[in-house]
Order: C-alpha cells, then structure tokens, then sequence
C-alpha cells in the first residue's frame, strides 16, 4: 500500500464545497470520478481543508492509500477529464505518517474585495462599494495578532475540541484592482475567514470602533461577528507540511 499527496486548484464557484457530501456536486466527488476512469479503480481521498461551497484554491490537497501505482505522467490524462474549473497539478509519493489534514502545520487564505464593479471579477471577489478606512482596517488585523482564542468567528453546530488558533498574518493590503485581506494560521475554524473580514469592515465602515471589536473577540460569542461576507472572494492559497514528512518531490 503506497500513499500518495494530489495537489489540486479549483475555481470553486460552481461546486458545492471541497469534500464529498451526500447529493451535491464536489471537487472531492468530481476529482474521484475522474481517477476512477483513468485507473479503472475506485479511490477514497481524504482532503487536507474542508473548503465551503463557491470557496476557491490556488493550493490544496487530498492523500490517498491504494496499492494502485499512480505514475505522475498520468496528470495529463486526469486533467483531459476533469472540467475546466479543477486542475490536479500533481501526484507524488509521500511518506506513510504524511496526512493531507493533521500533517498540514499552517493554512493561508486571502479574501478578495473589489470597490467597482469589473465583469472578471465577479465570481472571484466580493462587489463591495463601501468607503473603507484603510488604517482602521489594518488596526484591526494586528489587533488578531495578539490573540488566540477565535469562539466568536467560529459557526455554530462545529465539532471541534477547540477554538485556539496561532495567527501569524493578518493584513490588509491592495492587489492590483482588489482590496485583499491575507491571514495565515496554524489552523481555522469553521466560516472564520468570512467572520473576520466581515466583522473588521463594519470597523472600515465606522459601524464599530476598535474598541468593539475587540469586545466581540473577547465576548466569546459567534452571535456578535458578522458572518455575512460571501463565499465569493475567498482562495485558499496555500497548505503548508514540514519537510520530514513531505518527501523531496513535493517540495519543487
């Protein structure tokens, strides 16, 4: 039995979230179908970051166990199948102890806001056309820095043993026509980039002071984030392994 990393990018707009769910369309359900017609196998993967629905990546990961040799040339062939909004970039070897969720030390998203409107962005940043206090923003993200308990951006109804959450980026800053809010942590809890970025630009928008927002922090209480911000803008952008337990291919 052999284990193997599949590194994947995804435009997530179309598809129901990243892992397999019962009548819906997923880029884990996709993804198997189509190793199920080039190997002539079926293949249970296991996914690295459970991504919601219209959630895009320019990195993410899925292991899987099989005694099936998947040789890397094969890519080719998978990506003729696969639709044209999910990419397996590749498939490599990895040691046994390599898992695509618990083996992952860090996780980085950017979140996506344009302020005008631009046909080529709309399934891929949010339209939002508010003025915005740019310092006031970035007061906010390095406020997150210096905390570690996130209860109060984490959804209701997720089995987790808890909320703490190593934050070691948390930044505002502009990409070319879009505000974008890039935070990297050693983990996440569920809707925890959308809560925080829509409950910092009520701090841009002046509907909260600084002050607020760190009561809604300390408050311990999902109720007093806003959980509003869509699915639209938001990119997992890279999953990070240590090195011991990657082996050397991965890291090209």
């Amino acid at each position: 039995m052999h284990r193997y990393f599949i590194e994947v990018v995804y435009k997530g707009t179309r598809y129901s979230g990243f892992q397999t769910q019962q009548n819906a369309e997923t880029i884990q359900s996709v993804i198997e179908s189509a190793m199920q017609k080039v190997y002539k196998t079926t293949f249970q993967l296991t996914c690295s970051s459970r991504t919601d629905a219209g959630v895009h990546a320019l990195q993410n990961f899925f292991h899987v166990d099989t005694d099936t040799e998947l040789n890397p040339k094969q890519v080719y062939n998978l990506n003729s199948i696969l639709p044209r909004d999910i990419i397996v970039k590749q498939i490599v070897p990895v040691s046994p102890e390599a898992h695509a969720r618990f083996s992952a030390t860090h996780r980085e998203y950017k979140y996506y806001i344009t302020r005008n409107r631009n046909p080529f962005l709309t399934e891929t940043a949010w339209f939002y056309p508010y003025n915005l206090d740019i310092e006031a923003l970035q007061l906010a993200a390095e406020i997150l820095l210096t905390y570690s308990d996130f209860t109060s951006f984490s959804k209701r109804n997720t089995q987790v043993k808890t909320f703490i959450c190593d934050i070691i980026t948390s930044r505002w800053a502009y990409e070319n026509d879009c505000l974008v809010y890039n935070v990297k942590a050693n983990r996440f809890l569920r809707g925890m980039v959308r809560g925080l970025v829509g409950t910092m630009l009520q701090v841009g928008r002046g509907l909260i002071s600084l002050d607020d927002f760190k009561q809604i922090i300390e408050a311990k209480d999902c109720t007093k984030a806003n959980f509003t911000t869509p699915s639209t803008g938001l990119f997992l952008i890279e999953v990070t392994y240590p090195e011991t337990l990657v082996k050397k291919e991965m890291m090209v």
